[in-house]
């Protein structure tokens, strides 16, 4: 990998060549949102007021599923500002969105907006970097089921998936609270605090069976969604000390419906270039990105992405490598030796690495 910039330095270099409009807002993605919100509205009726025999039940539960995911990756646009600019309506839309997900937009400004964008792949700053070698190290419970064989590690993250996000955005609360001033504490534990209020409500009210297809099994699905894009986003790439969208960040390519319904979130390195711009402008970013720097930007298909995850660990090993702990095997990341078509072990930069951590541990 050559020598790494900052996401500022390219956006200068890019900005240039982009119309005006790119960085104007787009309300008209509203539209999306509101078909989304207004499928979900539906199924959950019909679920609730109707005896429906069970498959037409998973039938809708599948749709909502994808409405939950479809809506929570529409908040995710709208809380960047790219298509409305007043706050106000921002973070009502943005909540409304995030609903099923039960995130706050407070919540997901701090952890998403500043912290992760800001520090993004910096192994001890950005609160969705995957854990070091040095951090597993200090955490017991974690070296425990990292002796598990890989490929048992691997069903069960894959399994998480569906539930990861939900576990994930919790913990962010509990990292973050506290450093929301006193006065603004208030409307973060509010914002937790009422979708999941709601969903409990419904629960008590139409009862569990009810509430397994109208909201569980859609939550599951939202979740495998929102995770296998964040899961291929970053985590095939190096952890960085500098921010540098094209060193750390991954997008994917999907069919262009897919697209359509998922506000073009698979352009993640030029969503990192220019958080601030609406995804619709993003294949415009992509084409001027890979004319100037064609041998630093990386792209592949969702399906690949994930194939890759599923064949690498999750472990990082000197920054721009992947160590399974348990056998010391190593692989390269995107950039440093990763080829996601021909997944192959590599030698360790540091020979040590190839003896297992529980050994290592053990020995000191």
């Amino acid at each position: 990998m050559s020598e790494l910039r900052t996401f500022g330095w390219y956006a200068a270099r890019v900005a240039p060549h982009l119309p005006k409009e790119a960085f104007q807002p787009v309300p008209s993605r509203l539209w999306g949102g509101l078909a989304y919100l207004i499928v979900a509205v539906s199924g959950i009726a019909a679920i609730g007021v109707f005896d429906l025999p069970v498959i037409v039940n998973i039938a809708i539960s599948i749709v909502l599923g994808l409405c939950y995911g479809g809506i929570g990756l529409f908040a995710h646009e709208v809380l960047h500002g790219t298509v409305i600019r007043n706050r106000k309506w921002r973070d009502i839309i943005g909540a409304i969105g995030f609903w099923p997900l039960c995130v706050g937009p407070k919540l997901w400004r701090k952890w998403h907006n500043m912290e992760h964008h800001i520090h993004t792949q910096h192994e001890h700053d950005d609160p969705d970097a995957w854990a070091t070698l040095e951090k597993l190290q200090k955490k017991p419970l974690l070296r425990k089921i990292y002796k598990l064989p890989m490929w048992l590690r691997t069903v069960i993250s894959f399994t998480l998936l569906s539930v990861m996000f939900t576990f994930h955005s919790s913990r962010m609360f509990k990292t973050y609270i506290n450093e929301f001033k006193p006065k603004d504490r208030p409307a973060v534990w509010m914002q937790l605090i009422l979708p999941w209020a709601t969903w409990i409500a419904l629960l008590v009210w139409l009862g569990p069976s009810k509430w397994f297809f109208f909201y569980l099994i859609p939550l599951f699905i939202a979740n495998a969604i929102v995770m296998g894009y964040i899961s291929t986003n970053h985590r095939l790439n190096p952890i960085t000390t500098v921010n540098d969208p094209l060193a750390n960040t991954l997008s994917v390519t999907v069919p262009k419906w897919v697209d359509v319904l998922h506000f073009q979130f698979s352009y993640h390195a030029e969503h990192h270039l220019f958080p601030g711009m609406n995804p619709k402008y993003f294949p415009m970013v992509k084409d001027k990105v890979k004319e100037m720097w064609p041998d630093r930007y990386f792209e592949m298909p969702l399906t690949t992405a994930l194939a890759a995850l599923w064949q690498t660990p999750r472990i990082y090993h000197n920054h721009t490598e992947l160590i399974d702990p348990e056998t010391g095997t190593v692989y390269g990341t995107l950039g440093n030796g990763l080829d996601p078509n021909n997944i192959e072990a590599k030698k360790p930069e540091d020979k040590e690495a190839t003896v297992p951590i529980y050994s290592k541990v053990k020995n000191h």
